[in-house]
């Protein structure tokens, strides 16, 4: 896992057309074997964790298609849970206009000829963003185990879904 890397990501190629693929794999995740592990919608398939082992950092794993000239491309991106994604990019977004906002003042208070004390709240929010990156990376770390799970739940279902054709798998 790199170090600065928020959202790891892999791609696996088909030898199939884009609507192929996908019905083969909903057709894999609505196996016995499978079922209840994933859910789609269009070209996006996502592969959660079982609700009584997830945790506030647990990820998920999100699919989406794309036709490529040798047949498919599956991109697949592990990330955490939307809502919680959702409250950490709501977090750096208050957090940078804070910061935008302290810029301004602390050029008016210069300008103004008066001590720019709002200027201290940059360094603050760059200490928040930091203190955020470095929560994602040890939610990340903490996960691994769930990411190795839904990785191998993913393999299962390409497996299951095109076992007889070639597929090639890009870290």
């Amino acid at each position: 896992m790199k170090i600065f890397q928020l959202q790891p990501a892999f791609t696996i190629e088909v030898p199939l057309d884009q609507r192929e693929a996908i019905k083969r794999l909903k057709s894999a995740i609505a196996s016995e074997e499978l079922c209840g592990f994933a859910e789609s919608a269009g070209t996006v398939f996502d592969f959660k964790i079982d609700r009584p082992d997830r945790r506030f950092w647990s990820p998920h794993l999100s699919i989406q298609f794309s036709e490529t000239e040798s047949g498919t491309q599956l991109f697949a991106r592990f990330s955490p849970r939307p809502e919680v994604w959702t409250m950490f990019i709501a977090i750096y977004f208050v957090v940078a206009i804070l910061m935008c906002l302290a810029m301004i003042a602390g050029y008016v208070q210069w300008a103004l000829g008066y001590t720019p004390w709002s200027l201290a709240a940059v360094p603050i929010g760059l200490l928040i963003i930091s203190c955020l990156h470095v929560a994602s990376m040890i939610g990340q770390g903490l996960s691994a185990d769930q990411m190795t799970l839904l990785r191998g739940r993913l393999e299962r279902a390409v497996e299951m879904a095109f076992g007889k054709e070639k597929t090639s798998l890009n870290p």
